[in-house]
């Protein structure tokens, strides 16, 4: 048998590895906190619904629309903060995502590489095999005939 196929790049492969690996953690971790700030801005709605369906009351004295009203406002800029927050955790998102998708061309690139590298390296082992035992064939044929 011929010698084994050594992929010179095999360090760099690993690496590259590497790096895709940490691109999808980094882009699992930034798709959690964008899904947690949208389940944080479903709450913020829902509770602002919630109070603007109960309204203040029949019954309410002046301090009890104040309060109600300064409760609706701080709900309105939380939703508008928080709004605010899910687009720039989308926009890390979305970096994230396309570097998750480089780091995977990359290795693939290199993966692609190793295939080639060593298909050419096992037809190469093959023909040197056949030549081999063609010229001990040849050598054998040569030393029956005399």
């Amino acid at each position: 048998m011929g010698k084994p196929f050594v992929f010179r790049l095999e360090k760099v492969l690993e690496y590259r590895q590497q790096l895709e690996e940490q691109a999808r953690l980094a882009l699992a971790q930034a798709q959690a906190r964008h899904d947690s700030q949208q389940q944080i801005i479903v709450d913020i709605s829902t509770r602002l619904a919630a109070h603007n369906e109960r309204g203040f009351g029949s019954h309410a004295t002046q301090s009890d629309i104040w309060l109600w009203t300064q409760y609706r406002e701080a709900l309105e800029k939380d939703l508008v903060s928080a709004r605010a927050e899910l687009e720039r955790l989308a926009s890390i998102l979305q970096t994230c995502r396309q570097e998750a998708v480089l780091r995977s061309r990359e290795k693939k690139l290199l993966e692609k590489l190793k295939d080639r590298q060593a298909k050419k390296h096992h037809v190469q082992e093959n023909q040197r095999e056949q030549k081999e035992f063609d010229e001990m064939a040849t050598i054998r044929h040569k030393s029956q005939d005399r």
